[in-house]
C-alpha cells in the first residue's frame, strides 16, 4: 500500500461515474450527530510496506489496475468483469516480495506486494487468530461479539456472498496457503513484524499481532510447521487518489459488557435517524439496510463503521469491509442485526427481488454459495451447517419484509431504486503517466 500513492497514476473522468472528481472536501460537512467523540474522519494512509528502492514500471494491463479502473458509482466492479476474475487468479499465484505491519486495528492483517503487477498494489492478508482453527468450530456462546475470533474463511465467503447478492461492495478475496517463513518473515524489513515471530514448543513457526486486545502469544497463528491458510483481499486505490470516509453506523453497538445503544431499547429509533441528513433522503438509509441484510446473513455483529468513496457523493455505495467476524455461529440467528430493516421497514426493490430469487429451489442461496466457493483453493471454505444457515436466515429476512408490507403496504416499504446503466469504461477513469 505504501508505494501506490507515489506512483504516476491519475484517475480522471466524470464525477458521477468514476473515482475522479473535483475536491470532495464539501462532503465532510454532512455528519450525523452522535454521542461519540470521533464520528467522522478521513482515513490517513500509513506507509508500512517495505518497497523496492527503484520504482517498478507501470503496466496498464495489470489486473489490479484494471480492477481499480473498473470501480464506478454502481460498485467495486461490473457484474461481468474479466479483470476481477484475472485478479483473483493473480492473487493466488503471485510471488510475495515484501510484507509490512498494518494499523493495530487490523489485527492479524498483513500487507504484501507482488512482482510482475506493474506497480505494487499489495493485497491484505488475513489469518484466523485462533491457533488450530477448524471450519466446524463455532464461536463459544459466552463470547461477546467484540472479542470474537477473526476468521480468514469468513473473509473469503463474504466476498462470494456479496457478489451473489449483486452488491459488489466487498473487494475481491481469495484463499491461499502461505509459507509464513519464506513469504512473510524472510521478506519483511519491518522490525516490529519480525519481533512477533517465534517457534512454538511443537516446532511450528508462529506470529502474533500487537494491538489493544486479543494480541498475545496465546492468540498467535502458527504454521504446520511453516504453511498456514490465509485470505488475501485486493487493496482499494490509494487514499491519495480516492479518499474514503469512515462513518459510524447509526446502529452501532455499545462495545461494553452491560451498555445498550438507543436503537436497542427504542423501537422507534429509525424515526430519529430519518430526520438527520443524509439518512433523510436519497439512498443512504437503503444502503444501510442492504448492509444489515448482508451482515445478518453472515452473522456479523461487528459493523461499527462503514466506508464510502467521497467522490461518489452522499448516495454512493457503502463498502462492506472487514468481515472476518462473520460465520462464527451457524446454530444461532442474531436477529438484532436486522434492526435497520425491521425498524425502518423499507428495502430496495432490486435487493428484494434478488433475495426472492435466491429463495427459489432452483436458485437456492446455499447451492449457489456452495458452487461459487468451490472455485477457491481452500475449499471447502464453509461447512454445510453454515451454508444451510444462509437459507434459514434468508427466510427470516423475507418474513421481516412481509411483516412490514402487512403493516404499511408494499408501496411504502419497497423502494423503487433505479438501476442506472453502467458507464462505458472510457467514462469511468483514464490513466495518465
Amino acid at each position: 500500500r505504501g508505494s501506490l500513492g507515489q506512483d504516476p497514476i491519475v484517475l480522471l473522468g466524470s464525477p458521477a461515474t468514476s473515482l475522479s472528481s473535483s475536491d470532495p472536501s464539501h462532503l465532510l460537512s454532512h455528519h450525523i450527530p452522535s454521542p461519540g467523540p470521533e464520528r467522522h474522519k478521513l482515513y490517513r494512509e500509513e506507509l508500512n510496506l517495505t518497497s523496492p528502492a527503484a520504482p517498478l514500471p507501470l503496466r496498464p494491463e495489470a489486473s489490479w489496475l484494471q480492477f481499480h479502473l473498473g470501480i464506478s458509482r454502481d460498485g467495486l466492479y461490473p457484474r461481468s468483469s474479466p479483470a476481477v476474475n484475472r485478479l483473483l487468479r493473480d492473487m493466488q499465484d503471485f510471488t510475495t516480495i515484501s510484507a509490512g505491519k498494518p494499523p493495530p486495528a487490523m489485527g492479524m492483517g498483513l500487507l504484501g506486494a507482488a512482482w510482475g503487477w506493474g506497480t505494487p498494489a499489495p493485497p491484505q492478508s488475513h489469518f484466523s487468530n485462533k491457533a488450530g482453527d477448524k471450519r466446524e468450530e463455532e464461536t463459544p456462546e459466552d463470547f461477546f461479539y467484540f472479542v470474537d475470533f477473526q476468521r480468514h474463511n469468513a473473509e473469503i465467503a463474504a466476498f462470494h456472498l456479496d457478489r451473489i447478492l449483486d452488491f459488489r461492495r466487498v473487494p475481491p478475496t481469495v484463499g491461499r496457503l502461505i509459507n509464513v517463513t519464506k513469504e512473510i518473515l524472510e521478506v519483511t524489513k519491518n522490525e516490529i513484524l519480525q519481533s512477533v515471530f517465534f517457534v512454538s514448543p511443537a516446532s511450528n513457526v508462529c506470529f502474533f499481532a500487537k494491538c489493544p486486545y486479543m494480541c498475545k502469544t496465546e492468540y498467535a497463528v502458527c504454521g504446520n510447521p511453516h504453511l498456514l491458510e490465509g485470505s488475501l483481499s485486493a487493496f482499494l486505490p490509494s487514499l491519495n487518489l480516492a479518499p474514503r470516509l469512515s462513518i459510524p453506523n447509526p446502529w452501532i453497538r455499545s462495545y461494553s459488557f452491560d451498555g445498550k445503544e438507543e436503537w436497542e431499547v427504542n423501537p422507534l429509533y429509525c424515526n430519529t435517524v430519518r430526520e438527520i441528513y443524509p439518512y433523510s433522503n436519497g439512498n443512504r438509509l437503503l444502503n444501510i439496510i442492504d448492509m444489515a441484510i448482508f451482515d445478518f446473513l453472515i452473522g456479523n455483529m461487528d459493523r461499527h463503521h462503514y466506508e464510502m468513496f467521497t467522490k461518489f457523493g452522499d448516495d454512493g455505495f457503502l463498502l462492506h469491509l472487514d468481515n472476518a467476524r462473520g460465520f462464527g455461529r451457524h446454530s444461532h440467528d442474531e436477529t438484532s442485526i436486522l434492526a435497520p430493516l425491521s425498524q425502518c421497514c423499507t428495502i430496495k426493490r432490486t435487493t428484494l427481488l434478488r433475495l426472492q430469487l435466491l429463495a427459489e429451489p432452483e436458485y437456492r442461496l446455499s447451492d449457489v454459495m456452495r458452487e461459487s466457493l468451490l472455485q477457491d483453493r481452500l475449499a471447502p471454505v464453509l461447512t454445510e451447517p453454515h451454508l444451510l444457515a444462509l437459507d434459514r436466515r434468508l427466510q427470516l429476512i423475507l418474513e421481516a419484509v412481509r411483516k412490514c408490507i402487512d403493516t404499511y403496504g408494499e408501496a411504502k416499504v419497497v423502494a423503487n431504486d433505479t438501476t442506472q446503466p453502467e458507464a462505458p469504461a472510457s467514462d469511468r477513469a483514464k490513466l495518465t503517466t
